[in-house]
Formats: structure tokens, C-alpha cells, sequence
């Protein structure tokens, strides 16, 4: 009697644990779903490298000798669920039992604990730490601090280390990562990738069943393969690690990648494993090609970063979304949709997002983020926003992004300050303040740029939070040190502007 094997969509790596104890006459299990594809309204490219992928590795699995039992997404028999189709197959091929990889979602973890039928998940070890590893290093402490964490991963796997010591005497070289970019029209793109027979089958699909969610679905062309995305992997080796160090918190209005390396869908899907990722990286500075600060900032970004993400979400339990310590609730403005914003950081941010299903970290962080949290928008909302809009994101990974580190929503258990700045910051990493109809130096008036008046009004409204914290509280020797009629201004300008916002008009 053989056993089914279930293969998520972002499970496409064949050492994956279920396959790994798959026996020769298992079932592989593979749908497209419903369910999956619309809890949230994801962005139409997200599903479309999905399905593309999946039904390509569906192929690959066939090819080395695996039944695979695919269900396309209009399979008439499709319960358009994930139990469902486990039961369905489960009555077909007279299986009991359903073995597959641990999910990256609470969501799918409970339903599929819950089903009327026995179901194994195993660890997914595609991670660098495990589950009780990462309780193991938080138990007992007063601060969860990513740092501290990636110098015990760094140990544990050996990258960029010497014995016991980083390479360069230094854990961390993120003061040499902070330049702003010169637009530059001749530095090399990632490959693109134009649509085969199965891709371009799915873009149909998805345009006519998904045509409606927000965000182009073309032009598509994103790797939907291992092949294609080692080729993205190799490309950023070498032609834009050793620059993504010092530009990679850079924004540019007319460069959406600059030198990122666009890898994290193909990460989080599986084609590629975080391992074989940060250990290029790591060999690109043995033998001399990169800068150490960028192989560092980058391999910190996957093994630190990334890990310490997935340790803070699975810690803390399907309950962390939902948390809101500062008790925001303002709702998502129209802006984040698409609507016209006189805000020319926020306008491209979001319109870049439409486009590609992709923004940097520091464009999610400091611009659609920061707004967010000066502007007081419900951070269930922006959570919400995080996972439908960009393709990498998985609630792992984006959760604790969002609600901890952009929102400050869990109280200071991812950062131990909020990422608030003033339209200085963004002037000083962008070029977007020369484009736009406010002025980043103006600090009241009706000219006066939204993100300064807010940033003050941020403060204010939580001082008795944070006036004590030490990466924060000069900012309020300085706005004590103001005039009365000035704070003024600025408490009522802010207040103003947030009203205009809050009625739906133009801001």
C-alpha cells in the first residue's frame, strides 16, 4: 500500500525531507489549488512562477521515475483544496498514510494536522537551523537580536569564519553598506527569461482566473526552473555581488534592482537552497572576485536575517500576526493600490511593486513601511499588503518583517527600536525627493514633506514608549529644543495631512 507524498509549492527541491523518505512505489502528491492560490490575493506573477514551476518540476519528478499525481488548477475533479486533494487522491491509489515537509505556515501546518487521515511532517531542513535550535539560543534571553544569532550561525556552517574568528576580524561590515547609488545604464541585468509552451500555458491561466488582483502579470520573465535560476545565481556572482555591498540600501527612481540579486523567489520556492546561495557567495571572496563587505552583507542577509525570521515566526505562534502594540488603525490608503500620490518615493515604490512583484529591502523598509508606521496604518493591514504584493513572500518570512521589524506591532521583539525616519534619510539613499511635489527640506506647510511631519508626530503620539530607548531618544532632546509655535505647526500640520489621507483625497 503505498503512501502519498505531499509536495508544496514552495517545496520544489528533490532533497526535500519527503522525498528523501519517499519508497519507489509512493505517490507524489502536486495541485494547484484555490485555496492556496486566494487567501490572500496574491500578485498574478507570484501564482504564475508557482503553477510554472510546479508543473515543471512535476516533469522533472516523472523523468527520474516518481508517479506523480498533479492536479492543474481547471482539473474539473479539482476540490480546489489542499485536504481535499489529499483525500481524493487517498480513495484513488487505496493510501493511508501522507508523508510531506513541514509547511512554512501556521495555516497549512493546522490543517494539516486536522485531516481524517494520518499525516507525517517532517522537519524541513533546508534551513540552517532547526526549530529547537532556535529556542534553545532564545530561551533565557532578555533581547532576540539578529546579530547575535548570525555569529552563532556563522560558526555553526563556517562561512567566511577562520577557526573560531570571522575572516577580517569582523562579524559585520554593514557601515561600509550604506552609499547611495549614481544611476549607471551600462551595469549588467539579470537574465530574463521568456515564456516556453508550459509557462506561457499558466500566464494564461492566470490572467484570466487572477487578471483582477493587483499587479501586471506582463511582461513575465522570471525563471521557472533550477536551470534558469542557477543561471540568476551565477549571473549575480559575478557580475553584481561584489557591488551590492556598498549600494544595496541605494534606491533609484528609473533602477528598480540595481545590483540585488533577485533571488529570493527562487529561494523560497526551492529551486535553490539557501546553503548552496550563501556558499557561492563565500567563494566568490576566497578567490578574489568580491569585496569581503559584500559577501558578508549578503550572506548575512540569508543566513542571519532570513533564519533568524523563520526562528521568530515559529517561536512565537499563529498568534503574532494579529499583535499591534501601538495600538494603530488607520486603514491602508488607496496609494497602496495604485491610487495617485503627490509622494514621488511612495508613487515609485508602489508602481515598481505593481510591475515586478519585487522591491528591496530598504524601499519595503524605509519607504512603504516607514509611512506606514508614521502614518499609524493597522499593522494586520500592512501584513496583509506584504504577502499579497510581492512574490518572494511567504508568512515565515514576511510576518515577522512586517509586524516586527516594519510595524513595531510585536513591542520591540524583533527591533529594539521602530524604523522611523524623517524625508532626510530618503533624500540622502535616493533620488527620489528631486522628483517629487513636496519638499524634502520644507518642515511645515503645505509644501512640507509628509514623511517629516510625521516622524515628529510618530514621536510625539509615543513618547512615553520610547523617549527612553537609547537609539532613539536624542530625537527628543531635539524636538524639545524647538520653538512652541513651530511644534505646534508641525502637530497640526501632521494631523491635517492625516485627516486629507483618512478622507480619501490625493495626498
Amino acid at each position: 500500500m503505498p503512501n502519498l507524498i505531499l509536495i508544496l509549492g514552495d517545496q520544489l527541491s528533490h532533497d526535500i525531507a519527503a522525498l528523501r523518505a519517499a519508497a519507489p512505489d509512493d505517490i507524489i502528491v502536486m495541485a494547484e489549488v484555490m485555496a492556496e492560490a486566494s487567501y490572500v490575493r496574491h500578485h498574478p506573477k507570484k501564482i504564475a512562477l508557482i503553477f510554472a514551476a510546479m508543473r515543471k518540476f512535476a516533469a522533472e519528478l516523472r523523468d527520474k521515475g516518481w508517479q506523480v499525481a498533479y492536479t492543474e488548477l481547471d482539473d474539473p475533479a479539482n476540490s480546489h483544496n489542499i485536504g481535499g486533494e489529499l483525500l481524493r487522491r487517498a480513495a484513488e491509489y487505496n493510501a493511508q498514510d501522507v508523508i510531506t515537509t513541514e509547511a512554512g505556515e501556521w495555516r497549512l501546518i493546522d490543517l494539516l494536522t486536522h485531516l481524517p487521515i494520518k499525516v507525517r511532517q517532517l522537519p524541513d531542513d533546508r534551513f540552517f537551523a532547526t526549530h529547537v535550535e532556535f529556542q534553545d539560543w532564545a530561551n533565557d534571553r532578555k533581547e532576540l537580536r539578529m546579530e547575535w544569532f548570525y555569529r552563532q550561525m556563522r560558526r555553526k556552517t563556517g562561512l567566511l569564519m577562520e577557526d573560531d574568528q570571522p575572516l577580517g576580524g569582523q562579524w559585520n561590515y554593514d557601515h561600509d553598506n550604506r552609499k547611495p547609488a549614481a544611476p549607471d545604464l551600462f551595469h549588467p541585468q539579470s537574465p530574463r527569461f521568456a515564456p516556453d509552451a508550459i509557462t506561457q500555458k499558466v500566464l494564461d491561466l492566470v490572467q484570466d482566473r487572477f487578471g483582477d488582483n493587483f499587479g501586471d502579470l506582463l511582461p513575465f520573465d522570471f525563471a521557472t526552473d533550477r536551470k534558469g535560476a542557477l543561471k540568476v545565481l551565477d549571473h549575480f556572482i559575478e557580475h553584481s555581488l561584489d557591488l551590492f555591498g556598498p549600494y544595496q540600501d541605494a534606491m533609484l527612481t528609473d533602477d528598480p534592482f540595481l545590483h540585488h540579486s533577485i533571488l529570493s523567489p527562487y529561494i523560497n520556492t526551492g529551486l535553490l537552497s539557501p546553503s548552496e546561495v550563501c556558499q557561492a557567495a563565500a567563494d566568490a571572496y576566497q578567490s578574489g572576485k568580491v569585496r569581503l563587505n559584500s559577501a558578508e552583507g549578503f550572506i548575512r542577509q540569508i543566513l542571519g536575517w532570513r533564519e533568524f525570521m523563520r526562528g521568530i515566526y515559529f517561536l512565537e505562534g499563529p498568534e503574532y500576526t494579529s499583535r499591534n502594540a501601538l495600538g494603530h488603525s488607520r486603514d491602508l490608503p488607496p496609494l497602496y493600490w495604485g491610487a495617485e500620490t503627490r509622494m514621488n518615493c511612495l508613487s515609485h515604490a508602489v508602481g515598481q511593486t505593481q510591475h515586478h512583484a519585487y522591491a528591496h529591502h530598504i524601499q519595503r523598509l524605509m519607504i512603504t513601511g516607514n509611512f506606514a508606521l508614521l502614518a499609524g496604518i493597522d499593522p494586520a493591514q500592512v501584513h496583509g499588503w506584504y504577502l499579497e504584493v510581492y512574490i518572494d513572500a511567504y508568512e515565515w518570512v514576511e510576518a515577522p518583517n512586517t509586524i516586527g521589524m516594519s510595524q513595531f506591532a510585536d513591542g520591540g521583539l524583533v527591533g529594539s527600536k521602530p524604523y522611523v525616519s524623517s524625508g532626510n534619510y530618503i533624500n540622502k539613499m535616493s533620488d527620489y525627493c528631486k522628483g517629487c511635489s513636496y519638499s524634502v527640506t520644507a518642515k511645515t506647510g503645505d509644501k512640507a514633506c509628509p514623511f517629516n511631519l510625521l516622524y515628529w508626530d510618530f514621536l510625539i503620539r509615543h513618547r512615553d514608549r520610547f523617549q527612553n530607548n537609547p537609539r532613539i531618544s536624542r530625537a527628543y532632546v531635539t524636538w524639545d529644543r524647538m520653538q512652541d509655535d513651530k511644534k505646534t505647526a508641525i502637530r497640526a500640520d501632521a494631523a491635517q495631512f492625516l485627516d486629507r489621507m483618512q478622507a480619501g483625497e490625493t495626498v
